[in-house]
C-alpha cells in the first residue's frame, strides 16, 4: 500500500510508539488528542478514535484501533472518524485491527479498557449540546448488563424501567442503591458493584453509603422501604417487553460480499473458504452479530476507505446500523474472523516484511519525528524464573497398575520413559505450606498406568482436602518449575512396570530398559546445577546435536561428547550428570571434530547431525477464559485486560500462557464441576480456541481457589486475601465496597518472591508467621556448624536479629526428600542474602575479622558451597540475616567439655570439632564417622571465620565487575 504526505494526519504522528492508550476525539473532522486526565470520559455527541498498544513478552508492538460513535455524533463526524481510523492504521504499517463501537452496543474488548465501565456524559464538542454542569444532585437511574464487563446505560428514572432479569443502580445524593432483578446471576451482581464503586469513588468522593435491594423482598427492612420511597412506594414490577430484547441475529447465515466501485456485491458461495479472497480485493464477511471487512495486502488506501463506508452502508440498508464491525488485514487476521471459515491454512503464503511499517517511519523521520517505535522491537532478555520455593520436602511413587511404590531418596530423580510416577512436592507458603501435586507420564507409558496415576494423585489431593494444586506433566514437555523441584533429572529408556513389560510382550518389541553395563547415551541439559538434565536417547551417531554435551557409557568405557556450540556452563552439567550416572569411572572427553574410532564404533559409524537447540514451546501472552462444561461440551469466553477480580468463586477459568494452561476452580463451584476439572484441561486443548497450535501434551495445572502457588499469581496483580475472603462472588464484592475496597479480613500478605533462581530479598517483619524457641540448651540441629555459628555472627546484627530463629540449616544434595527435620526447611534465600550483603558491605579499614582463637590452622580450609549457602531452619521470615550491621556479636556462654577424644574438641552447643588437616579428604589420619557432605560444619569458628574473611578481604579488592561475576555465581549454587 503507498503511503503518501497526504494520507497522514499530523495528529497521528509518533502515535502508537510504548503500551498503553492513546485518544482522539474528532473535531472539525478532524482528530485533536484527549489528555490522559479525560480518558474513559466520553459525550454522546461525540466520535472518538481509541488507540490500544500492547507489547508482547517479545517485545513486538500490537496494535487495536477502536472508534466510538456516540448515539447523538453527527454522520460527518462519524465517518470521518471511520476514515482517520483506516488513516492511523497506515501510520502504524498497516497491520493494526479496526472495531467499530456504538454506544450502548460496545465490545468487551473494548469496554475492558475501562474498567469497571464508562457511563457516557450528554453534551458534545461540536453537535450543538453544552456539558452542563448540575447545581444540584440529580438522582440517576442506571441498567447495569454483563457477566464479565458491564454495559452502563441510563434508563429514565420511574419504576417502570425496573424488571426482574437485569440490575440497577440508583445514585441518590446520599445512598447509592444496587437493585438486583430476581432473574439475574450472581457474577451479574458482582460486577454491578464494581460498577457502584466507580460511582461511589467519581461522584461521591468515596463517601456515602451503599445498600442492596433484593427483588422480591418487599418492605422487609428499612433500606428496601427506603429505596421504593424513591419510585412513589412499592409495586410489582413489569415483565420485560420485547422491544427491550435484543434482536437475535445470530442465526442469520453467513453471507460474503466483495467490494466493487464502492458497493458490496454478493458473491454465490457454497461454502466459505480462504481461496475466495485475492489479496488485491477488499470483502465484507456478514456473519450475523459481527461483521468483517476483510483487506488485502495490494488494496489502496482509498480502496481500503471505500469498503469501511460499504459496510456501513450495507448495515444501514439491513436495519441493522448497531452490529460490530472488525476490518482486519491479510496476514493478520483475528482468531474470531478465521473461525468463521470451513477451511483456513495454518499458514498462509503471504510475505510478511517491514515495507509498510518501514516507508512510513523513513517519511516520519525526514520530518524529525522519532520513530522507533514504528519499527521492530528487539525481544528483551529474561531470564526465566520457576516462581516456587526450592527448599521443599519431595516424595516420589512410581506406578505399577493400581498401586504404586514409594521410591528410595537415591531414586527419586531417576525416571523411566515407560513408567508413570506421581510426585507431591511441599514448600513454605506465605502462611501455610503448600503442596503441588503432579504426574509424570513418560513417552512410552501405557494407558492403564496413566488413568491410575491420575486416580491415585486424585486421592492424595483428597486428603489434603483439595488444597493443593495438581499437575499433569508429559514427557518432553515438563515445565521449569519440575526441573527446579527434581534439581537433577535423569530419564532411562524402557520401564519397569507390570503393564509396560505385558504391552512389549503383546506387541512382541524387544526390551531396551537401561543396563548399567550395556550400551546408553545421554543427552545432557539444562542451565545449572538447581536445573539440570540427562536424557536417554538412540545410542546412535544422528542422536547427536552440536548444541548440546553427551554421555555414552558401553561396558567398561565412557566418554563425554561436547558439541562445538557449548559453552563452559554445558561442560560443567556433564561432569556433574557423569558423577550421578556413572559416578566411580573415569570418562574420555571426545570433543566434537576429534573424536576417537572406538566411540564411533560403539555408536555404529558416523552420520550426519543436526546442530540447533531442541526448541520449547515459549511461553505468550496470558490469555483468561471464563468456561461452562456440560455434556461434553466446552465453552469459553476470553476476558480482556483480565485482573484478579475477573476470577469468580462460581466458577471455572483457564488461563492459557500456550507453554502450559492453568485451570482455576472457585470454591463455590459444584464438586461435579471441580471432578471434572482436568477433563475441561484436555478439551481445551483439544480444541485450540486461539488456533495457536497448542500441543495436547503441555503441562496442565489444577489451581484451587485459596490456595493458588506464586507460579499462577505472578499473572496477575494479586491481593491473597481477597481469595481468602468467605461467601459468594456477590457477598465478597459487597464487603469491599462498604469497607471502603479493602478485604474485611486481616492476613499477612504474601512474601517476598525469593530463592527462584538464586536472588533473595529480606523478608518483612510483619510477614513472619512461624516460631520455634530457642534456648542455649537446645540440642542444635547437624548442619548449623561452629564455623557457619562465626560466619553468621560476622554478618547479622545480634540486636535486630530474632532469637525465636532457629539457627540455619545447611542445604541438603539434590534430589530432595522427606526426613524428620526437612519439613522445616525455609528458602535458602536467606542464606545467600545474608552472603552476598555481606560482600555489599564496604569493608571497614580496621574492622575485626579474626577474634582471639584456641587454635590455629596453617593450612587454608576448603571453603564448601553447601555451607555458603545453607537456609535457616524454619520460616525465614524470621531470620533478619540481612540486616549487616559493624557492630561485634555477643559472647556466647560458655559450655563445659567432658569425655573428649583426643585430637577432638566440642563446640559451644556440644557437638565435635576437629582440626582442618583430618578433614580434608587426602588427610593422612582422617575422621570417621561424620557426614561427609558436610566436613566443614566440623571446622572451628576461629579456623572457618580467618579464612573466610581472607576471602572477603579479597572479594572487596575485586573490580566491580568481577565481584558481580561471583554473585551471580554462588547464586546458581
Amino acid at each position: 500500500m503507498a503511503v503518501s504526505m497526504r494520507d497522514l494526519d499530523p495528529a497521528f504522528q509518533g502515535a502508537g510508539q510504548k503500551a498503553g492508550i492513546e485518544i482522539w476525539r474528532i473535531e472539525k473532522l478532524s482528530p485533536v488528542a484527549v489528555p490522559k486526565s479525560s480518558h474513559g470520559k466520553f459525550y454522546t455527541g461525540d466520535s472518538y478514535i481509541i488507540l490500544k498498544t500492547s507489547a508482547s513478552k517479545t517485545g513486538a508492538l500490537r496494535h487495536d484501533i477502536h472508534y466510538w460513535l456516540g448515539a447523538d455524533t453527527s454522520q460527518d463526524e462519524a465517518g470521518a472518524a471511520a476514515i482517520k481510523t483506516v488513516e492511523l492504521d497506515a501510520a502504524l504499517g498497516g497491520r493494526a485491527v479496526q472495531y467499530r463501537e456504538v454506544q450502548g452496543h460496545e465490545t468487551e474488548k473494548f469496554l475492558s479498557y475501562f474498567k469497571p465501565c464508562i457511563i457516557p456524559l450528554k453534551g458534545g464538542i461540536a453537535s450543538g449540546f453544552k456539558h452542563v454542569e448540575e447545581e444540584e444532585y440529580k438522582n440517576c437511574l442506571y441498567i447495569c448488563q454483563g457477566k464479565h464487563v458491564v454495559h452502563v446505560k441510563e434508563v429514565p428514572f420511574a419504576r417502570s424501567s425496573l424488571n426482574h432479569d437485569d440490575i440497577f443502580i440508583l445514585d441518590t445524593k446520599s445512598k447509592i442503591f444496587q437493585f438486583n432483578g430476581s432473574n439475574s446471576s450472581i457474577q451479574e451482581r458482582a460486577k454491578a458493584l464494581e460498577v457502584v464503586q466507580y460511582i461511589k469513588d467519581t461522584y461521591h468522593d468515596g463517601k456515602c453509603d451503599v445498600a442492596a435491594i433484593e427483588d422480591g423482598k418487599l418492605m422487609a427492612d428499612a433500606e428496601t422501604g427506603e429505596f421504593w420511597g424513591f419510585f412513589g412506594g412499592f409495586a410489582p414490577l413489569p415483565r420485560k417487553t420485547t422491544r427491550d430484547e435484543a434482536k437475535n441475529i445470530d442465526t442469520v447465515p453467513t453471507r460474503l460480499y466483495k467490494v466493487q466501485k464502492g458497493q458490496a456485491e454478493p458473491v454465490e458461495i457454497e461454502s466459505l473458504t480462504r481461496e475466495l479472497l485475492e489479496t488485491n480485493g477488499c470483502y465484507i464477511v456478514d456473519c450475523g452479530i459481527e461483521v468483517f471487512v476483510w483487506m488485502g495486502r495490494n488494496t489502496s488506501l482509498d480502496e481500503r476507505k471505500t469498503a469501511s463506508g460499504a459496510a456501513d452502508e450495507l448495515l444501514l440498508g439491513l436495519d441493522r446500523p448497531k452490529c460490530h464491525v472488525v476490518r482486519v488485514i491479510e496476514g493478520f487476521e483475528t482468531v474470531m474472523f478465521r473461525s468463521k471459515f470451513d477451511s483456513w491454512p495454518q499458514s498462509t503464503n503471504v510475505a510478511v516484511t517491514e515495507d509498510g511499517r518501514g516507508k512510513v517511519a523513513a517519511l516520519l523521520k525526514r520530518q524529525g519525528l522519532n520513530v522507533r517505535g514504528l519499527m521492530k522491537a528487539a525481544p528483551p532478555k529474561e531470564e526465566p524464573q520457576p516462581y516456587i520455593d526450592c527448599t521443599g520436602n519431595l516424595q516420589v511413587w512410581r506406578v505399577n497398575g493400581q498401586q504404586k511404590t514409594l521410591l528410595q531418596v537415591s531414586d527419586q530423580s531417576k525416571f523411566y520413559s515407560g513408567d508413570c510416577y506421581i510426585f507431591q512436592y511441599s514448600y513454605p507458603g506465605e502462611d501455610k505450606e503448600e503442596h503441588l501435586i503432579g504426574t509424570w507420564f513418560g513417552r512410552q507409558s501405557v494407558e492403564e498406568d496413566r488413568v491410575s496415576a491420575i486416580s491415585q494423585a486424585g486421592k492424595i489431593i483428597e486428603l489434603l482436602k483439595f488444597s493443593a494444586t495438581q499437575a499433569r506433566i508429559y514427557e518432553g514437555y515438563e515445565p521449569l518449575q519440575f526441573f527446579v523441584i527434581f534439581q537433577s533429572f535423569i530419564v532411562f529408556k524402557g520401564g519397569l512396570s507390570e503393564g509396560y513389560k505385558k504391552h512389549l510382550a503383546e506387541k512382541e518389541l524387544g526390551d531396551d530398559t537401561y543396563k548399567e553395563d550395556g550400551i546408553a547415551l545421554f543427552r545432557v541439559q539444562g542451565t545449572g546445577p538447581d536445573n539440570m538434565q540427562s536424557i536417554q536417547v538412540e545410542p546412535v551417531a544422528s542422536s547427536l546435536n552440536s548444541s548440546y554435551c553427551y554421555i555414552l557409557h558401553s561396558g567398561s568405557s565412557v566418554f563425554t561428547w561436547t558439541g562445538n556450540l557449548t559453552n563452559s556452563e554445558d561442560q560443567e552439567l556433564v561432569e556433574r550428570q557423569l558423577d550421578l550416572i556413572k559416578p566411580d569411572m573415569q570418562s574420555k572427553l571426545q570433543k566434537e571434530g576429534a573424536e576417537s574410532e572406538q566411540f564411533w564404533e560403539i555408536l555404529g559409524g558416523k552420520s550426519e547431525y543436526p546442530s540447533e537447540k531442541i526448541g520449547r514451546d515459549a511461553e505468550s501472552d496470558p490469555h483468561l477464559f471464563s468456561c461452562t462444561f456440560s455434556k461434553g461440551e466446552l465453552k469459553v469466553t476470553e476476558i480482556y485486560n483480565f485482573n484478579q477480580d475477573d476470577l469468580m468463586t462460581e466458577d471455572v477459568f483457564i488461563l492459557d500462557c500456550h507453554s502450559d494452561i492453568y485451570i482455576w476452580v472457585g470454591q463455590q463451584v459444584e464438586n461435579k464441576n471441580k471432578m471434572q476439572a482436568l477433563a475441561i484441561g484436555e478439551k481445551f486443548l483439544e480444541y485450540d480456541f486461539l488456533m495457536e497450535k497448542l500441543s495436547h501434551q503441555a503441562p496442565t495445572y489444577i489451581v484451587m481457589e485459596g490456595s493458588e502457588p506464586l507460579f499462577f499469581t505472578r499473572h496477575f496483580s494479586w491481593d491473597s486475601t481477597k481469595s481468602a475472603m468467605h461467601g459468594n462472588s456477590f457477598q465478597r464484592k459487597l464487603a469491599l465496597v462498604k469497607n471502603g475496597g479493602a478485604p474485611p479480613i486481616d492476613k499477612p500478605k504474601r512474601r517476598t518472591p525469593v530463592s527462584y533462581g538464586g536472588r533473595s530479598a529480606a523478608p518483612e517483619k510483619s510477614q513472619r508467621s512461624r516460631s520455634v524457641s530457642f534456648s542455649p540448651d537446645r540440642v542444635r540441629v547437624r548442619g548449623r556448624s561452629p564455623a557457619f555459628n562465626a560466619l553468621a555472627a560476622t554478618f547479622e546484627n545480634p540486636n535486630a536479629r530474632n532469637l525465636s530463629t532457629p539457627p540455619p540449616m545447611v542445604r541438603k544434595l539434590y534430589p530432595k526428600s522427606v526426613t524428620p527435620d526437612s519439613a522445616k526447611l525455609a528458602p535458602r534465600s536467606a542464606a545467600i542474602a545474608a552472603l552476598t550483603a555481606s560482600f555489599n558491605k564496604p569493608l571497614p579499614a580496621k574492622e575485626v575479622i579474626i577474634p582471639p582463637s584456641i587454635k590455629g590452622s596453617p593450612e587454608e580450609p576448603k571453603l564448601s558451597t553447601e555451607a555458603m549457602i545453607s537456609s535457616p531452619q524454619g520460616d525465614s521470615k524470621e531470620n533478619s540475616v540481612n540486616n549487616v550491621t559493624d557492630e561485634t556479636p555477643k559472647p556466647k556462654p560458655e559450655t563445659i567439655q567432658e569425655d573428649v577424644k583426643e585430637g577432638e574438641t566440642e563446640d559451644e552447643e556440644g557437638l565435635p570439632i576437629y582440626p582442618y588437616d583430618r578433614l580434608k579428604t587426602t588427610a593422612t589420619d582422617p575422621v570417621t564417622e561424620i557426614d561427609v557432605t558436610k566436613r566443614e560444619t566440623y571446622l572451628s569458628s576461629e579456623e572457618f571465620r580467618e579464612k573466610f574473611g581472607m576471602v572477603k578481604e579479597a572479594f572487596h579488592k575485586l573490580p566491580k565487575w568481577k565481584q558481580n561475576k561471583v554473585k551471580m555465581a554462588l547464586q546458581l549454587f
